[in-house]
């Protein structure tokens, strides 16, 4: 099946470019967090993550901080304010995903990509540059005033451009995020990346892709 959305949207970190939240957790508190214990604190940080975005809009250096001060006091590790800073200063520097840069490449001059993504104003530059792809449009959840999976991330997105969302296609690695919520809205397509970190689903009318190098052909390409 093919699709022919008027705009193509993604997900920024983890699907385009490499989340590294985890492992730079994983290294900088390698010296507090015994390794048997370790993967248990990472998954307290990423749920805290999660649980932080699903209220009120803050700056994204809060929901850093406060899911990492969070999960140190559920697993009685000691937590500095340089922690926080450590984590947030990494965000420019994680690089794309394999694949990815010439992936959007070729799709981009039949279709207008736009990046929908739980990120800053002042931060989100910087991976886009990395994916060197032109964009149409770049969005932030700053200026939409709302975090993914929120619903109104979304309808930001679609006011700015002017669009529905059957007239869309929406590209994640996260159901939770992402894939769940642009069902929830009746976009026309969506595509899961499945980058094993997430539990995939048969659910959700998406297209699983096992690599991102088979998103042309669901567009005709």
């Amino acid at each position: 099946m093919t699709f022919r959305p008027d705009f193509i949207s993604f997900d920024c970190y983890g699907t385009l470019i490499n989340f590294e939240m985890g492992p730079t957790a994983e290294r900088l508190f390698s010296d507090r967090v015994d390794r048997q214990k370790m993967p248990a604190f990472l998954n307290s940080f990423k749920a805290y993550r999660l649980d932080e975005v699903l209220g009120p809009w803050k700056p994204f250096y809060d929901v850093v901080e406060t899911s990492i001060q969070r999960a140190c006091q559920t697993h009685g590790v000691d937590y500095t304010a340089e922690d926080a800073a450590a984590l947030y200063a990494a965000v420019p520097t994680w690089q794309p995903h394999p694949n990815v840069v010439e992936v959007l490449e070729a799709i981009a001059p039949h279709y207008p990509l736009v990046i929908l993504s739980n990120s800053m104003v002042d931060l989100i530059p910087a991976s886009v540059a990395h994916l060197t792809a032109p964009f149409h449009a770049v969005y932030t959840a700053e200026e939409a005033q709302a975090y993914k999976p929120r619903m109104q991330a979304f309808e930001y997105m679609l006011d700015q451009l002017g669009t529905t969302p059957d007239r869309m296609m929406h590209c994640s690695s996260s159901f939770r995020y992402d894939l769940m919520t642009a069902d929830d809205l009746g976009f026309m397509a969506k595509a899961f990346i499945d980058r094993g970190h997430e539990p995939t689903s048969t659910e959700y009318g998406v297209s699983r892709l096992t690599d991102v190098r088979q998103l042309p052909a669901l567009l005709g390409l």
